[in-house]
């Protein structure tokens, strides 16, 4: 029996719901942020961003950094609490 997969942890889980908030606060869409991830020598499908922002996939070192530059932001600000990302209101907030 193969080994099952890791489950996604609540770091995870905020990373996931943070790369959401802040690429469509940057008014891209999965489309074109994975076209940015792909530019910049990292291969992503449009489908491989939304199972990561769904929480089906899990988010590797590697697509969180190249995820993070092509929003132009600090890796660490994706795994930062969801209230404290600069310049991305928080759900409800306009």
């Amino acid at each position: 029996m193969p080994p099952r997969p890791l489950a996604i942890g609540p770091a995870g889980h905020a990373a996931a719901h943070a790369i959401e908030r802040t690429r469509t606060a940057r008014g891209y869409s999965q489309r074109q942020l994975a076209v940015r991830v792909t530019a910049l020598g990292r291969p992503m499908t449009f489908t491989v961003l939304s199972r990561i922002e769904r929480t089906v996939r899990r988010c590797d070192i590697d697509d969180l950094v190249a995820i993070a530059t092509a929003l132009e932001i600090a890796p660490q600000t994706l795994l930062a609490d969801p209230l404290e990302l600069p310049g991305v209101a928080a759900a409800g907030e306009i």
